[in-house]
């Protein structure tokens, strides 16, 4: 087995990445996905933060209400960090899972945003980070829906791009056109991946 560590700061276009990996069939572990899946109505992780945050972070209907939550954490580093400790221990336990359970001699691809962050980068074989100007990426967020002002905010609370470089065995640069970036994938795929599944 083969396991690769995919991540980038927001709105570096990691997920686009993953897209284009995805194409030559690995196993891919999103855990943006599984994030969302912790904390889903009914789940003891959206109980866990309805109790560390109060009602307030919460929909009518009881589903977690993103911007509310968004709006807490993203202005308080101290509340972020109590938001990590509830949803990163559950999101790794369930990557583990679905990476365990992979056939033998796969390529497994989990996409982890915060893979700094949270110190994963020597659980994989290869770590591929994407990498695109600061400003590029705020465009590309404001794009989204941010103002400028909040997605700042949220690449500043982010690793930064040294910090990401330093466990990096593969940078891939996304400020060109999307051939660029393809072509990079498939280097990287031909000269990384391909070999260690020999």
């Amino acid at each position: 087995m083969v396991k690769i560590g995919l991540t980038g700061g927001i709105g570096s276009g990691k997920s686009t990445v993953a897209a284009l990996l995805a194409e030559r069939e690995p196993v891919v572990v999103d855990a943006d996905r599984l994030a969302r899946e912790a904390v889903a109505p009914g789940t003891t992780g959206l109980a866990a933060i309805a109790e560390e945050f109060g009602p307030g972070v919460l929909t009518g209907d009881g589903a977690l209400d993103r911007a509310a939550l968004a709006a807490v954490v993203f202005a308080d580093p101290a509340a972020r960090a109590r938001l990590d400790a509830i949803v990163h221990p559950r999101v790794r336990a369930r990557a583990a899972e679905l990476a365990a359970a992979a056939p033998p001699g796969s390529v497994v691809v989990q996409d982890v945003p915060l893979l700094v962050e949270t110190g994963q980068a020597a659980s994989f074989d290869l770590v591929l980070v994407v990498q695109t100007d600061p400003e590029t990426r705020v465009a590309r967020l404001v794009d989204r829906g941010l103002s400028a002002a909040d997605a700042r905010a949220r690449i500043a609370s982010q690793a930064t791009d040294e910090q990401r470089r330093a466990v990096a065995d593969v940078v891939l640069r996304n400020d060109g056109p999307p051939e660029e970036l393809a072509a990079q994938v498939d280097r990287f795929w031909s000269e990384h991946v391909e070999p260690a599944t020999c």
